[in-house]
């Protein structure tokens, strides 16, 4: 008898769950079809998509959608008008804020060396900057610094009330212990995302990283702005680095897709890869995925940015990703291109975790 009451009431309580779990479903895809003007960002805060984990007939939430026939061509992503956009109400923010309280969120850089892709993406970062009204300042090393000079100016930062964002250009010379230079930069101003408490965060249900690494957010917010279904999904990562591999998969999770992630030890990766509604990849090989890796009808990421050797190229060469791009927009529902996919983005993020950091100190909504 006790035994028939409790399960009872363990299927009303399942079944209100449920009711939840099906209403917050409604409430999302609601909140992703509607647009305010003061909105930058299509991604909610990770708690509020936080689901009860219940097992059991769930044909109310998901559903199965057959295999595509191949796409003819495939909807390019444009990352670059995407970044504008973004960037634009940046800095109609930026511009609000300072004529509120009279203060402009500021993002400190650490330049170590002269590697061209090290040079072009702060460049790129600082004129980003600039034409969103967001103070910035660079600190430049020679490649032969000590370690000492890259910690002392970084506590600087650290203490500087006007820098609210505090980024340290990668890769670092071998000599230098990166974990460790990282690992200085203050909790309230790691607007690259990298530091262990916001990567534990981001990890567990239930925490609110204070920021999340700049390319998988910027990720995430293209497969939302394209209007692609993750929720159920599923999703393959190619590539496992802490910058970009492994935070996208924990965004991915966190938005209800079934993720796998592939790597260099990973057995039959084409045949993992080519079951994904979703395909995200950050190997940094040129080409590496085919068309034959890919599902019909699959949105593809590339996150991928190799320099190839093209003497037609006005510098000798050119940037490719790591899918092949033309067999991609045979077969592909979506696709990112290289250049002018992810990397805008990436620049677009860093620029809304540099705003989040200054509203947050100032109070500022």
């Amino acid at each position: 008898m006790y035994r028939k009451i409790l399960m009872r009431m363990r299927m009303r309580m399942m079944n209100a769950t449920r009711k939840v779990v099906v209403g917050w479903a409604k409430e999302y895809k609601r909140y992703l079809s509607t647009t305010t003007t003061n909105q930058i960002l299509l991604s909610p805060p990770l708690v509020s998509v936080d689901l009860p984990e219940i097992w059991g007939s769930t044909s109310t939430l998901y559903h199965h959608h057959p295999s595509q026939s191949p796409v003819s061509h495939a909807k390019i992503i444009n990352g670059k008008s995407i970044a504008e956009e973004i960037t634009s109400r940046v800095a109609s923010n930026v511009k609000r804020m300072k004529e509120s309280i009279g203060k402009v969120p500021g993002l400190a850089v650490i330049l170590v060396g002269q590697r061209r892709d090290s040079l072009t993406y702060v460049r790129n970062k600082i004129k980003a900057c600039e034409e969103a009204g967001i103070k910035s300042v660079v600190a430049e090393f020679p490649d032969s610094c000590a370690e000492e000079d890259i910690m002392t100016s970084l506590s600087k930062f650290n203490e500087d009330p006007s820098v609210h964002g505090i980024l340290v250009q990668l890769p670092l010379p071998e000599h230098l212990d990166e974990e460790k230079i990282l690992n200085l930069v203050s909790l309230e101003k790691d607007v690259d995302g990298f530091h262990p408490i916001n990567m534990g965060n981001l990890s567990m249900r239930g925490r609110e990283p204070l920021f999340v690494p700049c390319t998988p957010k910027g990720c995430l917010e293209l497969l939302l702005r394209s209007g692609v279904e993750i929720v159920g999904k599923k999703a393959v990562v190619i590539g496992r680095s802490n910058i970009v591999g492994l935070p996208i998969a924990l965004l991915l999770q966190r938005h209800h897709a079934t993720v796998t992630i592939v790597h260099a030890c990973t057995k039959n990766p084409e045949r993992i890869t080519c079951e994904a509604d979703i395909v995200v990849t950050a190997a940094g090989v040129p080409s590496l995925i085919r068309s034959s890796w890919l599902k019909p009808g699959a949105v593809v990421i590339d996150v991928g940015t190799c320099p190839v050797e093209d003497p037609s190229a006005e510098y000798g060469y050119r940037l490719v990703g790591d899918v092949c791009y033309e067999e991609a927009l045979s077969i592909a529902s979506a696709v990112t291109p290289v250049p002018g996919g992810v990397e805008p983005m990436t620049i677009a993020m860093l620029l809304c975790n540099t705003l989040d950091s200054a509203k947050r100190l100032y109070g500022f909504t």
